[in-house]
């Protein structure tokens, strides 16, 4: 699909999300065009710059967008969602769906630039949230041209975007190369020299590929016919469940011609996730759980993936790219005659279809990728037509509001400007066709997922529907991790102090003081060299932690009688507490709370005076993480990364700001790679040692250089051992 920028304009076809009043999932092909801070759509290209468009919504720093990863529909599109949404009235978005991931991500980079960079508003008026219900600003001409968004530059990659803020050893040993590959295996802390293997060891082959990495992605994502013209091992394969765009869990049956003689049959359940880095970087992890819905098949044994995926990073200007594949697996030999040996060799086997995935990109020439389209969703199970046909509890109650009560709301002048009004109601029935759609809709039909030997669209029944919600209600899911724990019930505790300090980092279920030198933040010199130095100390001392599990958002922490924080508060004292509570949902929700305190006057501090008493938006925009998983599997340290986070632009953050306090409340179930991420960890956590900075970004020479907040280490956190909040 044809995508475009010229001169401070970004435009190209995109597909709008939404759902009928039946409950039913739908695209329409629409012509969006961004510039400056103004969205605008029309049903064709238009034919000059003056033209009138269909539907139009303006952007400013209420506006934030989530990447929603890939969804298919009934009529075989595979499309790569955003959604715009305002964080004043979360009922007013926009979902958005792009033909290819780096389409999406350049539209969402935009989208983003576009309403960021109208932050500060010199010309706007404020309205209170108490007063009005929403927030408004009216920005003049004047500001809108002065801000106006320079999308040449966005191609220039910035190089904080590529390198890690963490100083690390790397955790891989070369131990050989073969058909052009080079192979690694995972080195413990106890084994320096790289010579012990483990009865099953992660091992990994790079090697470049004559390939954008886009492309490579593609291919590796695809369970159709193109898989088996580079994948030896790969017999069929099926997506059991579609948990969200960016997770899904599949399950792949393993030829047999190529195991050891006498080795029965094997199959992989797994938990796959994908997210795409800004540079471009696609990182595919996947690990083994067990689905209700798929057990064992007879006939096979069920191998166990510990830990595997694929890293692909684009060099050379974005023709080739780098590929790691990594695999550690537990193949569930019981004969005798199978030592570790043995099953190390079938390890390395598997990583050596990186290179008949690169002949397979000579041979084409980094062509003939668009069949996995048509072919790997099709191949799924009936999860997926559940999916367009299920209308998920949140999504039905913002069409009914949509539908029913948006012409009898009563809106501000400025509302008519709303992400909504690009969404219209009488859009469900126009669409603009595609150049290469020559079916008839009797035909579509007949293919559909949702009609299997029926000439009728099959709708749920009530009681179906009701059946879903119920289980949405209650975040049923049908898998389960293998190392997954339960859940504890305490007694009364005090806020602050629920988690334990072990300062000599040998008792699990604690938390110490990282050692700050390990992170790297922007020196003096900045702004004009684009370095990173050493970190040499904090701001503030960590005193406290919680780890809570409850029913329920535990918001404002730090203002809750008898805690740590109002026990200083009574005694009237200088000190000011500084509180990161991060929220994670499932079946019970997660608070880990970190308490920090600064001893000296706030004012003394400019930069953490600025944003503690700031506004959200200039909160949003400086408050930064960076993560580091010190000990722990390799998949764990590939999702977390080891790059710092404006959380604000990523996350849904509440702030409270208390007399001698300010808490932040991080909502890490708002965005869908967040969660991702955090359920992958989850299922780790007990054997993982993480690693944290907090820091307020520096963005003028005045405010360099920067300075932490505060670090924390957290040592083998156990969920069975976090303390039930009544």
């Amino acid at each position: 699909m044809e995508m475009s920028q010229i001169d401070g304009r970004m435009e190209g076809w995109l597909y709008t999300i939404r759902h009928n009043r039946f409950g039913l999932q739908f695209s329409r092909k629409r012509y969006f065009v961004l510039h400056d801070n103004n969205l605008t759509s029309f049903k064709s290209v238009p034919s000059d710059q003056n033209e009138e468009p269909d539907r139009r919504a303006s952007l400013d720093c209420c506006i934030r967008v989530t990447d929603n990863g890939r969804e298919s529909f009934f009529n075989r599109k595979i499309l790569f969602i955003f959604t715009l949404y305002n964080t004043s009235n979360h009922l007013d978005q926009l979902k958005l769906g792009a033909s290819s991931p780096e389409e999406a991500a350049k539209w969402i980079r935009s989208l983003q630039d576009a309403s960021q960079k109208k932050f500060p508003f010199p010309d706007c008026e404020f309205v209170s949230h108490a007063e009005k219900g929403l927030v408004k600003f009216n920005v003049s001409r004047r500001s809108r041209r002065k801000n106006s968004v320079d999308w040449t530059n966005y191609s220039s990659v910035n190089v904080e975007t590529i390198a890690p803020d963490v100083i690390a050893p790397s955790p891989w040993k070369i131990f050989g190369c073969q058909n052009g590959l080079r192979l690694f295996k995972e080195a413990k802390d106890w084994d320096s020299r790289g010579r012990h293997w483990d009865d099953h060891p992660a091992i990994m082959a790079v090697g470049v590929i004559d390939g954008t990495s886009e492309d490579i992605f593609n291919t590796l994502m695809s369970l159709g016919p193109l898989r088996s013209e580079w994948d030896f091992c790969f017999y069929k394969g099926s997506v059991v469940e579609h948990l969200d765009g960016h997770t899904d869990i599949v399950n792949i049956q393993l030829y047999s011609d190529w195991l050891p003689w006498l080795m029965n049959r094997r199959d992989v359940l797994l938990r796959r996730y994908w997210r795409r880095e800004e540079d471009g970087t696609y990182v595919i992890l996947c690990h083994s759980v067990y689905h209700k819905k798929c057990p064992p098949t007879k006939g096979y044994v069920r191998a166990c993936v510990k830990s595997g995926g694929y890293v692909v990073t684009p060099v050379n200007k974005g023709k080739e790219s780098l590929v790691k594949h990594m695999v550690a697996i537990d193949w569930r030999s019981w004969n005798l005659y199978m030592r570790p040996s043995s099953e190390r060799s079938i390890t390395i086997r598997v990583v050596e279809r990186l290179a008949a995935l690169r002949e397979m990109f000579k041979a084409k020439q980094g062509h003939g990728f668009a069949e996995f389209v048509s072919g790997e969703f099709m191949q799924t199970k009936s999860c997926l037509s559940k999916i367009n046909t299920i209308p998920f509890k949140k999504e039905a109650k913002r069409t009914d509001l949509e539908l029913v009560k948006v012409e009898e709301m009563e809106k501000p002048s400025s509302a008519r400007n709303s992400l909504m009004d690009l969404n219209d109601a009488s859009d469900e029935f126009f669409d603009v066709p595609e150049p290469n759609e020559s079916y008839e809709f009797d035909s579509l039909i007949d293919n559909s997922p949702f009609s299997q030997g029926h000439s009728q669209l099959k709708l749920p029944s009530p009681s179906g529907i009701v059946k879903k919600l119920q289980d949405l209600a209650n975040n049923k899911k049908g898998y389960m991790d293998l190392q997954e724990v339960g859940m504890d019930v305490n007694s009364t505790f005090i806020y602050g102090a629920t988690l334990q300090q072990d300062p000599n980092l040998t008792m699990p279920c604690s938390w110490s003081i990282a050692d700050p030198s390990t992170f790297l933040i922007r020196g003096d010199n900045y702004l004009n060299d684009q370095q990173k130095v050493k970190a040499n100390g904090t701001m503030m001392q960590m005193v406290g932690a919680d780890w809570i599990s409850s029913d329920k958002r535990e918001d404002d922490l730090g203002g809750r009688l008898g805690g740590l924080v109002q026990e200083f508060a009574a005694k009237g004292g200088p000190e000011f507490f500084f509180i990161v509570n991060m929220q994670v949902p499932g079946s019970a929700m997660i608070s880990l709370a970190l308490y920090y305190m600064l001893k000296t006057p706030l004012e003394e501090h400019p930069l953490l005076h600025s944003f503690v008493n700031g506004d959200d938006a200039y909160r949003n925009s400086r408050f930064k993480l960076i993560p580091h998983i010190s000990k722990g599997s390799w998949i764990v340290k590939q999702s977390v990364g080891k790059k710092a986070c404006l959380v604000g632009h990523a996350l849904e953050v509440r702030y409270t700001r208390g007399k001698n306090y300010l808490e932040l409340d991080i909502d890490v179930g708002s965005s869908t790679v967040a969660r991702g991420v955090t359920n992958l960890v989850l299922g780790y956590l007990n054997n993982l040692v993480i690693e944290m900075a907090f820091l307020i970004q520096a963005n003028t020479a005045e405010e360099l250089p920067e300075l932490l907040l505060g670090t924390c280490r957290l040592n083998y956190l156990d969920v069975s051992k976090s303390l039930k909040e009544r």
